[in-house]
């Protein structure tokens, strides 16, 4: 298990918004194409609270926040995702040098996708040193961490994260992506259970994924965009 940020949370209110505390920084972040890849930049301000509601629903016209639109539309935010630990869950994918663990748990920001490839090919490829880091760097960059790189003695590597969430806009597709929080953030879900801590993972925000809290990329199939 991650080490846990004590001082900051995130509490799901049932069929209603993502409560955060702890003064988590909350930013904007685009994702752009960089060569055959992508990135992320940064995008427009957003304010800054102790506390605040994020929308889960999809209707808020004060998007990233909550407006209690989810009460006028009847929101079932009703929580499906596995509760089983990652390592538990996911499948590992062997490669030359590194190897990778994938749970499939995508939010499609498509940062695993590199210059030369993307994380599955590089890893299979890694007897390469170029493709070995570009392997791990694939795997790290992934918000959703659905890729974890393992070495051979079979140490996971992780990014380095401080506690923050970005929301992220997808204007190559025309839409508005998930909610990625990193840093180790305990996820406390609406009945009091609290989730695995991860340093890395994005939070439906669209309302339609079947994998609640967690993001399917089905913002992309529903053409999600948000009204903030």
């Amino acid at each position: 298990m991650e080490k846990t940020n004590q001082n900051k949370k995130i509490r799901i209110v049932k069929n209603g918004p993502y409560i955060v505390t702890g003064g988590v920084p909350l930013s904007e972040k685009i994702i752009v194409p960089k060569g055959m890849g992508y990135e992320l930049k940064a995008g427009r301000a957003l304010p800054q609270s102790e506390k605040y509601a994020l929308c889960r629903c999809g209707y808020s016209k004060n998007a990233p926040f909550c407006d209690g639109s989810h009460l006028e539309f009847d929101f079932d935010g009703t929580e499906l995702a596995s509760r089983v630990d990652y390592e538990d869950r996911a499948e590992l994918q062997v490669g030359s040098t590194v190897d990778l663990l994938d749970d499939h748990r995508c939010a499609f920001v498509r940062l695993c996708h590199r210059e030369k490839g993307d994380a599955w090919e590089l890893a299979k490829k890694s007897d390469n040193e170029e493709n070995r880091k570009e392997a791990i760097q694939a795997a790290s960059d992934c918000p959703a961490g659905r890729l974890v790189a393992v070495d051979k003695n079979g140490k996971r590597i992780e990014p380095v994260y401080e506690p923050a969430i970005d929301i992220i806009q997808d204007p190559e597709r025309e839409v508005s992506a998930g909610i990625f929080v990193k840093g180790n953030i305990p996820l406390e879900s609406a009945e009091g259970f609290t989730y695995e801590v991860r340093n890395r993972y994005v939070l439906c925000r669209c309302g339609e994924s079947i994998n609640k809290p967690f993001c399917d990329a089905r913002h992309v199939r529903t053409k999600f965009k948000d009204q903030g």
